[in-house]
């Protein structure tokens, strides 16, 4: 069955305070089902750091199991933390979002830059930039799922929200079209931050992914057309100046004036994410009140 996300749906509240009972079997990694929600095993540390979990979860809106990768400051209480997603690009998934921000998250955190937070990373699918596709809408995951798993987890802000969102790539304009759909639902973003996104200027280059029906749908989602959607997020953006995708960028930056606006030497690659996602730490942490 085909779910299509409504132009203004209502988000899902926030559900009640779990229950002892809720808690603690999760903790010991007992399965726990629900209409949307089941945990598939114990949250365990990922790449053994112990500031990295990973869980698998059944998504009803991908109708799939999906990876949820939590990444956390150390030294920190993790409940009630706030928390900002971390879309991955094409071809990637969750567990490989990391590249180095459990570390940068752990430092800024303890040296007074920011108050702890926490990033979720989740499965989105490898070509979907994070809309809907026949049977798989990670946007409807991300909208209308994420919040109750977060809830459950006792993190998120007001309703298990995530206070912001950022991506690389492709989940540059998958978090850009999120912050729209926060915004077309009356539940905007403090903030939100791209690195290398994937904004292509053509249809005849886009369509050579077949991420789209056909021009018409890639015209209705693409962040460069649809400007005023975003509101007044606060923006964060990054791209090197040798990136396939800096001439998007550019005219994205001359568009909107974001508070950052960095275009600096560097390539659409894991060296170029290294040197600005620290920025990135910076700048969403810098968006929570002390």
């Amino acid at each position: 069955m085909e779910h299509r996300e409504p132009a203004k749906a209502p988000l899902v509240p926030r559900r009640t305070v779990l229950a002892s009972g809720l808690a603690g079997a999760a903790a010991l990694g007992l399965g726990l089902s629900g209409d949307t929600f089941t945990v598939a095993g114990e949250a365990k540390p990922l790449a053994g750091e112990p500031n990295v979990s990973l869980e698998r979860v059944h998504s009803q809106a991908r109708n799939r199991e999906v990876n949820l990768v939590l990444m956390y400051p150390e030294g920190v209480a993790r409940s009630g933390l706030p928390v900002c997603l971390m879309l991955h690009g094409r071809f990637g998934d969750a567990r490989r979002s990391a590249h180095g921000l459990p570390t940068w998250l752990s430092r800024a955190v303890a040296a007074g830059e920011v108050p702890p937070f926490a990033f979720l990373a989740v499965d989105g699918g490898g070509n979907s930039y994070w809309h809907r596709h026949p049977g798989d809408d990670p946007m409807w995951m991300l909208l209308d799922e994420v919040p109750r798993w977060l809830a459950e987890r006792d993190l998120g802000g007001d309703d298990g929200q995530p206070f912001a969102v950022s991506g690389i790539s492709m989940g540059g304009f998958g978090a850009l079209l999120y912050a729209r759909r926060r915004h077309e639902h009356d539940s905007p973003l403090r903030a939100a931050a791209v690195v290398s996104p994937a904004l292509i200027t053509s249809w005849q280059e886009m369509r050579k992914r077949k991420a789209f029906v056909d021009e018409a749908e890639w015209a209705g989602m693409d962040p460069l057309r649809h400007i005023p959607e975003l509101g007044n997020v606060p923006l964060g953006v990054w791209c090197g100046t040798g990136d396939r995708f800096i001439k998007g960028t550019r005219r994205f930056i001359s568009l909107t004036r974001p508070e950052v606006a960095s275009t600096t030497p560097g390539g659409h690659n894991s060296r170029y994410y290294r040197k600005a996602l620290p920025e990135v730490v910076r700048f969403v942490g810098g968006k929570l009140d002390r």
